[in-house]
C-alpha cells in the first residue's frame, strides 16, 4: 500500500513541480531588472551592463528559462543576489523556524478544537454548543495582527512571562503559536462538531447503542473515527496555509520564518531565493497531501479499496 501511494505520489510529484518551476520563473522574469535593486547609487550605465551580463540577464527568457532548469537538475539552485550565497541554505536556514511554528500552531488547534467540538456535539441546542459556536465565530472575526499585540500586552509587557519577539527557545514559540492556532481553531471545532453528528446518526451507532456498548466508547472508537476524515483534510489544509506564509504573524513577532525571507526577497527582487523558497513550499505542500492520503487509509480502511 505504501509503495503504490509513494509511487502515486512521485508520479504526481514531477508535472506539479515543473509547472510551479515555470511560473514561479516567469513572473520572476516580470518583475524587471533586480540590478537596479543592488548597485551603489554612484554606478555607472556601464557597471549595470556588466553585472547584467555576469548574471546573464541579458539573454532571452527562454535562455534563461533553460539554463535554470539544467542548474535546477544538476542540483545548483542558484546565487542569491542579497546574500552573497547560494539560496538554498538561506532558504533552509529559515524552514525550521517555519515547520515549528506550523506544528505549534496545529497542537494549539487540535488542543482546543476537538475536545470543544466533541462537547459541543454531545450537548447539542444546550450552553455548551452555543458557546462553542460564539467561540468559533469570534475566533474567526479577530485579525490576527490583533490577537498577537493583545497576547503581547497581557502576557508580554503587563505580567511579564513570556518573551515577545524573536526564537530560540519554547517560551518564544508560545505567543505566536497561540495566535496562528487559535484562527483555526474555530473552523476545525465547527467541523469536528457537524462530522461527529452525522457520524452519531448513522446505523452502526445505534446498533451498538442497542447492544449495550458504553457511550464513551461509542463516540471515541467508532463515531470519531469515522468523524476524523474531513477534520483531517482541514488540518492538512491549514498546515499547507501555514507553510504558504504567516507574514502577518511572523511580523509582529520578529519570528525568523519563510514569510518573511520571501516578503525580503520579493523587495529586493533576489529571484534565486523566491524560486527556491516557492520550490521548497511546493515539495512541503506535497508531502502533507502524501502524509494526509495515508492517513485516510489508515483511518478509514474502505478507501484501500
Amino acid at each position: 500500500m505504501i509503495l503504490r501511494a509513494l509511487g502515486r505520489f512521485v508520479l504526481q510529484a514531477v508535472p506539479v513541480l515543473y509547472i510551479v518551476s515555470l511560473i514561479v520563473f516567469v513572473l520572476v522574469y516580470l518583475t524587471g531588472d533586480p540590478t537596479v535593486m543592488l548597485i551603489p547609487e554612484d554606478a555607472t550605465e556601464a557597471d549595470r551592463l556588466r553585472l547584467v551580463a555576469a548574471w546573464g540577464l541579458d539573454q532571452p527568457a527562454h535562455v534563461q528559462y533553460l539554463r535554470y532548469m539544467g542548474n535546477l537538475l544538476r542540483g545548483d539552485f542558484g546565487q542569491s543576489y542579497y546574500y552573497g550565497t547560494s539560496a538554498l541554505p538561506v532558504v533552509l536556514e529559515r524552514l525550521p523556524a517555519t515547520l515549528l511554528l506550523t506544528a505549534g500552531a496545529m497542537v494549539v488547534a487540535i488542543v482546543i478544537a476537538v475536545p470543544a467540538g466533541i462537547f459541543a456535539a454531545l450537548r447539542r441546542n444546550t450552553p455548551v454548543d452555543f458557546a462553542v459556536s460564539g467561540m468559533a465565530v469570534l475566533s474567526k472575526a479577530m485579525p490576527n495582527f490583533w490577537v498577537g499585540i493583545m497576547l503581547i500586552l497581557i502576557f508580554g509587557v503587563q505580567l511579564r512571562l513570556l518573551p515577545v519577539s524573536g526564537a530560540g527557545s519554547f517560551a518564544h514559540l508560545i505567543l505566536p503559536a497561540v495566535t496562528l492556532g487559535t484562527a483555526f481553531a474555530g473552523d476545525l471545532a465547527k467541523l469536528v462538531r457537524a462530522s461527529l453528528l452525522e457520524a452519531l446518526g448513522q446505523d452502526y451507532i445505534r446498533t451498538a447503542r442497542a447492544k449495550g456498548i458504553p457511550s464513551s466508547v461509542i463516540v471515541l472508537k467508532h463515531a470519531l473515527r469515522n468523524a476524523a476524515i474531513p477534520a483531517v483534510t482541514m488540518t492538512s489544509l491549514n498546515v499547507i496555509a501555514l507553510l504558504g506564509g504567516a507574514l502577518i504573524t511572523e511580523t509582529v513577532f520578529a519570528w525568523p520564518g519563510l514569510g518573511q525571507l520571501v516578503v525580503q526577497a520579493i523587495y529586493t527582487k533576489d529571484m534565486a531565493v523566491i524560486q527556491i523558497a516557492i520550490l521548497v513550499i511546493t515539495v512541503m505542500t506535497l508531502l502533507i497531501n502524501f502524509i494526509t492520503d495515508l492517513l485516510y487509509r489508515l483511518i478509514d480502511p474502505r478507501i484501500r479499496l
